[in-house]
Parts: C-alpha cells; sequence; structure tokens
C-alpha cells in the first residue's frame, strides 16, 4: 500500500497515461518493448527507449482465479489474475468479469480499476 501523497513516479505516470486512454509502453531501437519506469532495456541493454502507443486491445495468455487473498486484497475475492499479450508487452492485471466466462484466448482492454480493500488503484481487463 503506498502512503497517501507518495507517487511512484515511472508507475503512475504509466497508470495516469492508461486511464487518459493513452496507455504506452518502452521500446528501444531493437524493437524490445517493456513497461516503465526502465531507464534501460532489459534484453539488449540499450538506454534509448522511446514511449510507444500500447495497443488498444491483448490476448489473454493465462490467468488464475483468487480465492484466498492476501490480506492487501481480501474483499476483491473471488476474482482473476491474468496475463494478457499486447504484442512487444505482456501485462499482468485484475480481471473484472465474470469469473465463468474468463478463458485463454480472450480479447482484453486494459483500464485502470480499484481494489476494493485499499481502494488503490489497478492495472485491470475489461472483455472484449
Amino acid at each position: 500500500m503506498t502512503a497517501p501523497g507518495v507517487r511512484d513516479a515511472g508507475y503512475d505516470d504509466f497508470v495516469d497515461a492508461l486511464a487518459e486512454g493513452e496507455g504506452y509502453y518502452l521500446e528501444c531501437e531493437n524493437g524490445h518493448g517493456t513497461l516503465p519506469p526502465r531507464r534501460v532495456c532489459p534484453h539488449c541493454g540499450s538506454r534509448e527507449l522511446v514511449e510507444t502507443a500500447l495497443p488498444e486491445t491483448g490476448t489473454i495468455d493465462s490467468y488464475t482465479v483468487v480465492h484466498v487473498a492476501a490480506p492487501a486484497f481480501a474483499d476483491d475475492v473471488p476474482y482473476a489474475v491474468a496475463v494478457a499479450d499486447f504484442g512487444a508487452v505482456r501485462l499482468t492485471g485484475q480481471l473484472q468479469s465474470d469469473l465463468d466466462a474468463v478463458e485463454t484466448g480472450l480479447t482484453v482492454a486494459p483500464r485502470v480499476g480499484k481494489s476494493e480493500t485499499t481502494g488503490e488503484r489497478l492495472l485491470t481487463f475489461e472483455l472484449r
């Protein structure tokens, strides 16, 4: 849990952009994608990273349904956590949907939601 008024500059900037419909990832000159905050490409060591528009949709690669959560998400259960492929990057987020409808291969859009437990912002996916 983040203390009130404290920002994680790289991550919060990414979430702010996503909330405004302007999601992005960082891409090096070799085409590797990574999520902020980063100053160096974790794949090739390049320091030339540019913000690149995140695709509007991705595909669920894997997911799990959480029935017993850590205290920070206790009031959110049950919920699904999914890993979705957006081309150069993969995002992990909470899927706020009918849990019986979740399966790999579904198309999702990244959104910013809130934890029922803490009220903090978190990366979520919406089924498309």
